[in-house]
């Protein structure tokens, strides 16, 4: 089995952004603890600020993987370039966020690309991830 973990623009600085919302851990101890805690899937982590770098990664592995493990970031509320990206692949995508975007601020409540994902995973800090795998495992 092959997950795509992917993270849009400002996830590069979990650990040291607004440690209140987004605790300590940085993306790379959320991805070893995953692959650690499933040494027979293989895992790729990739993550930009970049919207058509986001879009071109699920392209690439929209066809080949068994699933997607996306945190879009901000772009969630206003890409519709990555919404329709998501619509155009056949690898299930999981949309993931760290903090519960319905207890923040109102233009947060709305996802462009929910309605292609396989399902939302908010609210629960870092084990979001965990929490997405764990069901593209058990499918």
């Amino acid at each position: 089995m092959k997950i795509l973990i992917l993270n849009g623009p400002n996830l590069n600085l979990l650990g040291k952004r607004e440690p209140g919302i987004y605790g300590s851990a940085t993306a790379e101890d959320i991805f070893n603890e995953i692959k650690q805690q499933h040494p027979t899937v293989i895992f790729t982590y990739f993550q930009s600020n970049v919207e058509g770098e986001l879009v071109n990664k699920l392209h690439e592995v929209g066809f080949d993987y068994d699933g997607i493990v996306m945190n879009a970031g901000a772009y969630t509320h206003t890409s519709i370039a990555i919404a329709d990206a998501v619509a155009g692949i056949k690898t299930p995508v999981i949309e993931v966020h760290i903090s519960n975007v319905y207890a923040r601020e109102e233009y947060r409540h709305k996802s462009l690309m929910a309605k292609n994902c396989m399902g939302i995973i908010t609210g629960f800090g870092m084990k979001s991830y965990a929490l997405a795998v764990h069901h593209l495992l058990s499918k």
